[in-house]
């Protein structure tokens, strides 16, 4: 059927709650992947014989290519066919998570997740825009954006708890294999519920210098950010890295301003508040995600938590993420995102602060789950207004395109934050073992400094925020820039 969504809500319809339930299970899968193998990390240490500088890339390998490749994957989606690429981005994922929880050594593992990212940055933007195309604007597609954002704060929090059941029962592989399944439910239920899309880009006419160009700038400037804080961001290679990245960037904005089938049409930042939506969550969750990082950290290394002490410390956060997407979701179309957003930001920053200030012998109940808990209602709230505001006057074509850049920011975000405040707390954490402070006594000073430094962070997002449109969800579309030879001419929107 065309993209045209008829008057009738989907969401009372059985296939449109079924489809909703699919997409979903394609965010959280996403996300959680980025944080479930932390606490896995020793188990896989010490059978694979990892060196401890090799043993970050089981994390940091799906970061890269998942950061670098989204663009090029929600581009891919509108060009190919979304439904195309969410079963050939799922089926690859599950082949890279049999392969490496069957892997026995260093090597295949760091490989299996080094490709199973591509195939996440694949799944992500298709899933959006699949989203934001079955579901009207309005009413409709705010209330299944709820639901999506908060199954994707629920993915960010709840990857530690899993992580940790799953590493101390079965067994760390089971942290892969488990995805397995899960893919196969998603390729089955793709088949059955989304509309397959026709082919736009003809053999020829795909942008290839432009992909190319994009996908070797994003991958080389995640890999740098995400590598920084071992080998600093003074060093050399840190510097060419970050300055390579950007050539190649500057070079595909030059390509594509003069190509006439531009891979990424420039004319998407005409849709009002899409940039500044996008903008905000890129330093938003700069700051948010580098609580979870820093707080296992703290419960495990100062208050010596065990994996799945430190994982269930996070359950009260996926409450908090549910009902403040739920209540977002119902006053986005009275007050529109961006008092929302606003509030969710100032929400957020008042509760990393109440953390910054965790002492060496910390009590989880008077000193982690109040800030938890305000951090989690800001964290919702954000997510879906965001997440409403950027996708708000996207035309159908470029769907995929705008759910790209929107998952890019939140992981150049993530990698961003998670470089600069692990570089503020190994400052403090150093000088104050230089003056032969008490290692839990400095740990816990830097891992507070770099708390300190997010929700500083949360307060830059909120003065972005008030720069933004604010949309009720239904913003009207810009116009399409005409590409030579088509000028007068309607834009046909592709057959789902």
């Amino acid at each position: 059927m065309a993209d045209v969504v008829s008057e009738r809500s989907s969401l009372s319809t059985r296939r449109g709650v079924l489809t909703l339930l699919l997409l979903c299970t394609v965010q959280f899968m996403d996300i959680i992947d980025s944080s479930i193998m932390n606490v896995a990390l020793p188990s896989i240490r010490a059978e694979l014989g990892f060196s401890q500088q090799r043993l970050q890339w089981v994390l940091s390998g799906y970061l890269v290519t998942y950061g670098g490749f989204l663009l090029l994957g929600g581009r891919a989606a509108d060009l190919i066919g979304r439904r195309r690429l969410l079963v050939a981005g799922t089926i690859l994922f599950a082949v890279c998570s049999l392969a490496g929880g069957l892997a026995t050594n260093a090597g295949t593992l760091v490989g299996a997740r080094v490709v199973q990212g591509v195939g996440a940055a694949l799944m992500a933007p298709a899933g959006l825009s699949i989203l934001t195309t079955t579901f009207a604007e309005g009413r409709d597609r705010t209330r299944a954006l709820g639901v999506w954002g908060a199954i994707s704060g629920v993915g960010a929090a709840a990857g530690v708890f899993l992580g940790g059941v799953l590493s101390q029962g079965p067994g760390w592989r089971w942290v892969l294999f488990v995805n397995i399944p899960v893919c196969v439910l998603i390729v089955a239920a793709a088949f059955r519920l989304v509309p397959g899309q026709r082919r736009r880009a003809r053999r020829g006419t795909f942008d290839v210098p432009g992909a190319v160009l994009v996908t070797a700038g994003m991958l080389l400037l995640v890999y740098a950010l995400v590598n920084a804080p071992d080998v600093g961001w003074r060093d050399r290679h840190t510097i060419g890295e970050i300055g390579t990245a950007a050539a190649l960037l500057i070079a595909f904005v030059l390509v594509e301003r003069r190509t006439r089938r531009p891979l990424f049409p420039f004319a998407i930042f005409r849709v009002r508040g899409l940039a500044a939506a996008d903008a905000t969550q890129l330093v938003a969750f700069a700051g948010f995600l580098s609580v979870f990082f820093f707080l296992t950290l703290y419960m495990q290394n100062v208050l010596g938590y065990t994996p799945i002490q430190s994982g269930s410390a996070y359950l009260p956060v996926t409450a908090g993420i549910i009902l403040a997407a739920g209540l977002s979701s119902r006053l986005i179309p009275r007050v529109g995102t961006r008092p929302i957003v606003v509030a969710g930001t100032l929400v957020a920053a008042a509760g990393m602060y109440y953390l910054s200030g965790i002492p060496v012998h910390g009590s989880y109940v008077t000193d982690l789950l109040p800030g938890l808990a305000v951090m989690s209602i800001g964290l919702g709230a954000v997510f879906v207004a965001v997440t409403t505001a950027a996708n708000a006057g996207v035309p159908a074509d470029q769907a995929g395109l705008a759910a790209g850049l929107l998952n890019t920011s939140l992981q150049l975000g993530s990698a961003l934050g998670l470089a600069v405040f692990s570089a503020i707390a190994t400052a403090r954490t150093n000088h104050l073992l230089t003056d032969r402070a008490a290692p839990a006594e400095a740990l816990t000073a830097g891992f507070g400094r770099a708390l300190l430094a997010g929700s500083i962070t949360l307060l830059a997002a909120t003065v972005i925020a008030l720069r933004a449109t604010n949309t009720r969800g239904h913003t009207p579309q810009a116009e399409p820039e005409p590409t030579p030879g088509t000028a007068g001419r309607p834009v046909p929107v592709p057959a789902e």
